[in-house]
């Protein structure tokens, strides 16, 4: 059989395909992904002779899980349609979700501020004029508890974006849930709680790298005991690859961190299949439509042999990659704004034909601010269109077995493989990242995707090509500064009405517990149902572990 396709194949070159040719050439004389994968002209049942079906592609539901973690998928249950908000006070922000949940969202994803990220509250001199302008402003308990007002946590699950502070946000919404009368063995959701890409792409890490693991490893240890079905981590692509990277680099180096995690926790004497079903990711989907598909599916199976053949996992949940996507806000441009529908609808069919199991869809206006209300019910409609008219979720992996798609994601998984043994021969990630390897991976693909739009070998439209002359996009959100000065009024008036002894305690005991080896779960939450701040709790771990500074 295989010998008739290739003297078919080669016939077919020589006439059919060669009489083409030389009348007219092709476009590029070499195509490649954005990963520098090289894509032949045509793939066959030839390029796929070495794969063995049970063994790489498998079942749904079955290890390796190629072809999604669950039987039958989206026939099932559709993905968890989470659109990311939050901006200004948690008054305002409470009235967007509302909002988005009227308007068919099944889950709740949010954006906290700068100061919020790093640990600084409203009133820190560093937090001046960023109170709620990327997300919105968390002081204390008090600021949860109007977040989530009216939003029986019981019924929702919530995905909160944070690093450095995941611990205390973690435990302010386990505060609000008691004051809702809400079990927090019953509490769904996931928080972000990776910080070695702070370190690698983003930055908004506090603590030097060996704190920050403890206290991952903690909520771990936690959340184990105390709410079960919570994600305890949220392990992150996303920035990795909106900081330049590849699609391959996105794989390699989201994986190496998830093999530290796992690494510190099993150091810190868990067992590995007490708490690796509640590890998540969170991908990047961008522009190139068949690679982002096949990433997501090299992951997927890359990460299940990692957890079996290398931590010796034995539940299949151990070694199921689950993750949400969203679309990939680096890709929108300010040119020609409606032109970001277009492709936030590509890049999101490409993460439902990939298998996520939830997605956000980025806003037409976000080149320019947070999403204003028209905008981001354009971006949930997008996924509903998909969901229930477009018919791909009718089906379970419905484009396995296409001969290019395969190919493709044995490409990046080998790739990825081989970033994965270069930065476990340096040590692991967080030697790899101190040596400043990851970064300089990063910048060199961005540098070269940056350098292919200027010689217009990689065309943007309306930004390198198809350029009109155009008005200014008008309804754009813009935050109040009158924000900060009311958020910085709240927190005042907080600090005046709770009881200071009860503060002063909690944070002595978080202090002493910092200095131990006791979980720190526990003393942040006395802490924070004290109405301590999240800055003065930030300040009181600073005290013990220090500040990150890069080298």
């Amino acid at each position: 059989m295989g010998k008739n396709i290739r003297e078919d194949q080669e016939r077919w070159e020589k006439t059919t395909l060669n009489k083409v040719l030389t009348k007219a050439k092709e476009r590029e004389a070499v195509f490649k992904t954005t990963s520098q994968i090289e894509m032949e002209r045509l793939y066959t049942s030839l390029d796929t002779d070495d794969t063995d079906y049970c063994r790489d592609l498998g079942f749904p539901g079955e290890y390796p899980f190629t072809r999604g973690v669950q039987p039958t998928m989206y026939r099932g249950r559709f993905w968890t349609m989470r659109q990311y908000a939050g901006f200004a006070t948690a008054e305002e922000t409470n009235k967007r979700y509302k909002y988005l949940l009227d308007h068919g969202q099944t889950g709740l994803s949010v954006a906290f501020d700068l100061p919020t990220q790093i640990g600084y509250d409203s009133d820190h001199p560093l937090a001046r004029g960023e109170v709620g302008k990327v997300g919105v402003a968390i002081d204390t308990l008090k600021d949860m508890e109007i977040l989530f007002d009216g939003i029986p946590l019981d019924k929702v699950s919530t995905s909160m974006t944070i690093n450095s502070t995941a611990a205390i946000l973690l435990a302010m919404y386990i505060g609000v849930a008691e004051k809702q009368g809400v079990k927090a063995e019953v509490l769904q959701g996931t928080i972000q709680n990776d910080i070695l890409k702070e370190y690698a792409a983003r930055g908004t890490h506090i603590f030097p790298p060996l704190p920050s693991m403890r206290i991952i490893t903690d909520i771990f240890a936690y959340c184990k005991d105390h709410i079960p079905r919570w994600n305890t981590i949220s392990i992150s692509g996303y920035h990795i690859r909106e900081a330049g990277s590849s699609a391959v680099q996105e794989v390699a180096f989201t994986l190496t961190d998830g093999i530290a995690y796992v690494e510190a926790a099993i150091k810190a004497g868990l067992d590995v299949d007490s708490f690796a079903s509640r590890l998540s990711f969170f991908f990047n989907s961008h522009n190139n439509f068949l690679e982002e598909i096949a990433k997501f599916r090299a992951a997927r199976r890359l990460w299940a042999k990692i957890m079996r053949e290398r931590f010796g996992a034995k539940r299949d949940e151990s070694c199921m990659l689950r993750f949400h996507t969203q679309t990939a806000g680096c890709t929108l441009t300010a040119q020609q704004p409606d032109n970001n529908v277009v492709r936030v609808a590509f890049q999101a069919l490409a993460a439902v034909l990939g298998g996520t199991q939830s997605l956000h869809t980025n806003s037409r206006d976000e080149a320019f601010a947070l999403p204003s209300e028209d905008a981001v019910t354009i971006a949930l409609r997008t996924q509903q269109v998909i969901a229930y008219e477009s018919g791909v979720a009718d089906m379970v992996d419905p484009l396995g077995g296409s001969y290019a798609l395969e190919v493709l994601t044995n490409e990046i998984e080998k790739k990825a493989m081989e970033y994965i043994e270069k930065i476990d021969s340096m040590g692991g990630a967080i030697k790899a990242i101190e040596a400043g390897y990851i970064q300089q991976e990063i910048g060199d693909s961005a540098y070269q995707y940056q350098k292919e739009i200027e010689a217009k070998k990689r065309i943007i439209v309306g930004v390198n090509q198809f350029q009109v002359k155009e008005e200014p996009l008008q309804n754009i959100l813009r935050v109040s500064p009158e924000v900060e000065k009311y958020q910085r009024e709240k927190l005042s008036r907080i600090k005046k009405e709770r009881d200071q002894g009860k503060v002063k305690d909690a944070l002595a005991v978080l202090k002493k517990t910092a200095e131990g080896t006791e979980n720190l779960l526990p003393p942040i939450l006395e802490a924070v149902n004290a109405y301590a701040s999240l800055g003065e709790i930030s300040d009181t771990l600073r005290e013990v572990f220090g500040e990150y500074r890069e080298s």
